[in-house]
């Protein structure tokens, strides 16, 4: 077996960033940490935010906006929806507003047509004896 492979394993002084100091073992003499017991929530009970180096300012950069944009998106494509059935019900009823005045003037050329036809016969039939007494 080799000597003289293993670190020194020496008193180490743990300091963290809430201000909390205590004494371990360790190879480094000096160590710094952002949690410990005094100030980690699951020992405290409390929320701490801890943004190690701007990272969560980085991601609220990146994306803190992408929340609003996907609203305004949103907003938009209903807004465009309601105004494409709007426009769908108003040509909607404008072929049917056709449709109705075709009928209508097609019921119309009907009575006219069966006017006239009526009239005709009861044209012939007035006219018929009127020759018959002039003769």
């Amino acid at each position: 077996m080799r000597n003289d492979i293993h670190p020194e394993y020496v008193d180490s002084k743990v300091t963290c960033s809430c201000g909390n100091t205590f004494m371990t073992k360790s190879t480094k003499p000096e160590l710094h940490v952002e949690l410990c017991n005094m100030c980690h929530p699951f020992y405290t009970g409390q929320q701490k935010f801890v943004d190690t180096g701007g990272r969560v300012q980085r991601f609220s950069d990146k994306f803190g906006n992408a929340a609003a944009a996907v609203m305004e998106r949103e907003a938009a494509d209903k807004e465009a929806r309601r105004k494409a059935a709007e426009e769908a019900a108003a040509k909607l009823k404008a072929e049917r507003d056709a449709r109705a005045a075709d009928k209508a003037s097609k019921a119309a050329k009907f009575e006219v047509t069966e006017a006239v036809k009526s009239g005709d016969a009861s044209a012939d039939a007035t006219e018929a004896p009127a020759e018959e007494s002039a003769e």
